[in-house]
């Protein structure tokens, strides 16, 4: 078990990689899509920005890559605990949730949600929902 307030979480994929920071009080800190290519140092500044411990990290594609990437990095010498968290059916949420952030406007408002397509990739969205689950699950203690 592992007791952390705020954590990095990673959706990671072979392209591109959803990020975000997320407290368990105050929710998401912060959130983006990088590069691929580009984790190993946008990890590394998120981390040491905000004096992370711990990595939550998509079990899905690449993960076992991305899991290498990150154990290499190291915050003041010691490195991020990672643990992986179950990405099933996480875009589907992370579409809804990123429509509650960014309704519909004009006449695709009244098209049901389920028949549109976000405008861009919802990867960090994905990463804010493997933190909401690290936060609910049995690896999670206070």
């Amino acid at each position: 078990m592992v007791s952390a307030d705020i954590v990095l979480a990673i959706d990671p994929g072979r392209e591109k990689c959803g990020l975000a920071v997320v407290h368990k009080e105050q929710g998401v800190i912060c959130k983006a899509v990088v590069n691929t290519n580009d984790l190993a140092a946008a990890v590394s500044q998120l981390a040491t920005t905000h004096r992370l411990t711990t990595a939550v990290i998509g079990d899905g594609t690449t993960s076992r890559t991305a899991q290498t990437t990150v154990a290499a990095i190291a915050v003041n010498d010691k490195p991020l605990t990672i643990i992986p968290v179950n990405e099933y059916r996480s875009t589907d949420e992370a579409r809804t949730l990123y429509w509650q952030d960014n309704p519909p406007k004009g006449l695709k408002r009244l098209l049901p949600l389920t028949m549109q397509v976000p405008p861009v990739p919802v990867d960090d969205y994905v990463a804010v929902i493997l933190a909401r689950r690290f936060f609910n699950s049995k690896d999670y203690r206070l």
